[in-house]
Parts: C-alpha cells; sequence; structure tokens
C-alpha cells in the first residue's frame, strides 16, 4: 500500500507547494471535511486531469458549525479516509489542527452577502461567514493553482466564487457534478447517520426535487407542492423547497436564464440537502 505524505503545519504545506512550482508543476485542491466517499473520490479524479500534484485537505471547520449543530459528533475517521484515498492520484494530505487554522488570539470574520443571503442562512446565519473563512485560509496555505468543489453545496459554490473574485484570490474555482446513491440521494457523510426507515424516506427526496425543477406551475405553487410531498413523504421538517435565479440565487425575474431547484430537509437530526438544474 503506498503511504501518502501527511502535512500537520502549514508552513510544510507551503515548503511543498513551493517545491512543485518551481518545477513548474500546477497544484490543485480538493478541500474536504474528512469522512471520505465516493462524491470526494470523484473530485479527486477530476481535478487530477487538470493538474500535476493534488493535495486533499482534511479539516472538520469548527466555525461553519453553530452550539446546537453537530461539531462533536461528526465522523473524523483519518486512517479510514487515507486507505480510501489509495488508488487515487493524491499526492499530499493536509491535516493541520485546529489550533493551526485558529490560533490564539484569531479575531477575523468573513460577513458574506450576495449568493450567501437566504436559502442556508435563513436557518444557518453563521454558516457561510465560517466556510469562507476557512476555504480562504485553505487556498492561501496552499498557494493551490485551481480547487474544487461539489454542487451538491450550490449555494456554497457560488459564495466561494464570489469570494474569491472579491479578494482577488489568484485560484481557479472549478464545480463538479453531484455524485448519487442508486435511488438518487445526493451522496454526503451524514447519510451513514440515517437509520434504515430514515434512508427509505431519504431516497424519495431525488424525485421530489426533480419534480420542483420541472414543474411547470407558478414558483410559489411549485415550492409549496414540494413542502407538501417532503413531509407527506415523512420528513420531519423543510428548511427550504425553492426555485431560483441559478446564477446568483436571487428570486427567478424577466432577466432569468437559467433556474436551480434546491431542498433542505430533515429527518429527525439529519439534515439533508439537494439540488438540480431546472
Amino acid at each position: 500500500m503506498r503511504q501518502i505524505n501527511v502535512v500537520r503545519s502549514i508552513q510544510d504545506m507551503r515548503h511543498q507547494v513551493a517545491l512543485w512550482k518551481a518545477n513548474g508543476l500546477r497544484v490543485g485542491l480538493v478541500p474536504t471535511m474528512g469522512a471520505l466517499h465516493d462524491g470526494h473520490l470523484s473530485l479527486i479524479d477530476q481535478i487530477s486531469a487538470t493538474v500535476d500534484r493534488v493535495i486533499v485537505s482534511i479539516f472538520v471547520n469548527p466555525t461553519q458549525f453553530a452550539a446546537h449543530e453537530d461539531l462533536d459528533t461528526y465522523p473524523r475517521q483519518e486512517a479510514a479516509d487515507l486507505d480510501r484515498l489509495q488508488g487515487h492520484a493524491v499526492d499530499c494530505v493536509f491535516a493541520p489542527t485546529v489550533e493551526q487554522m485558529y490560533p490564539q488570539g484569531f479575531s477575523t470574520q468573513m460577513d458574506m452577502q450576495g449568493p450567501a443571503q437566504g436559502l442556508e442562512t435563513d436557518n444557518r446565519p453563521h454558516f457561510f461567514g465560517g466556510v469562507a473563512i476557512i476555504v480562504a485560509k485553505l487556498l492561501l496555505q496552499s498557494q493551490t493553482d485551481v480547487a474544487i468543489f461539489g454542487e451538491k453545496d450550490f449555494q456554497q459554490l457560488l459564495v466561494i466564487r464570489a469570494m474569491v473574485r472579491d479578494l482577488d484570490i489568484p485560484v481557479e474555482i472549478i464545480g463538479a457534478p453531484i455524485i448519487r446513491e442508486s435511488d438518487g440521494l445526493a451522496m454526503s457523510s451524514r447519510n451513514a447517520y440515517l437509520n434504515a426507515e430514515q434512508r427509505q424516506i431519504a431516497g424519495q427526496l431525488n424525485g421530489i426535487l426533480a419534480r420542483l425543477a420541472t414543474s411547470g406551475l407558478p414558483v410559489e405553487q411549485a415550492e409549496a407542492q414540494a413542502r407538501d410531498a417532503l413531509l407527506a413523504a415523512g420528513f420531519g421538517t423543510v428548511d427550504y423547497a425553492a426555485l431560483r435565479d441559478a446564477h446568483d440565487l436571487q428570486a427567478i425575474g424577466a432577466q432569468t436564464t437559467s433556474r436551480r431547484a434546491l431542498i433542505a430537509a430533515r429527518l429527525g437530526d439529519i439534515r439533508l440537502i439537494d439540488n438540480m438544474s431546472a
């Protein structure tokens, strides 16, 4: 079994990338919070076709979790993750500690506007500030040329693109298609929390999303129909079922040229999200 180099410090990460770039190599980053699944592996396979060296970061970021969310129970399984990376084009794993990323006295916050407003932030107002700060740090620490993010977190992808543009960070941001289970459920580290009954209910989410995406009804009526269908299927609560402008996630208007259907719903304490082009 090939031993993958695991880098723990920011200084060592920058040193490694500097050596690669001194040799004219193009570097790509796959940011993750670990608990790797086939969706993550597909990101690695996609970016490896466009770069010479691939970094996978593994870091459970505390600033994107609220006090009542699952930071303490979020799966941390580095040894299993390293095993899963075998056979994929990974040249380095960057796995810093919380103390490395947020040393004593850390005081910077980011207040994201634009595509960060609404949907996820209606229920998790802290979320994109935490995401933006950790992604900015990872991009600057790794000095990567390219970074890839899955479209399952579609709003997050738009927020990161806006942040990179606004801060003039010289990184290309790639979006990757959603990888799904056989019944259409989007792959997620949180799927492992579902019991057998919940997993059966969760398998209906994709079909409801598809009907929302293709509905010919007025927007508000299509959204209400999707919410009702989720509750009827057995979801406990629906955070949103929405049709939005795909470019900025604003309300659909006369200038809208492409639409996105997005859903966030809960089964017990487990929150599932999904989206697709409409």
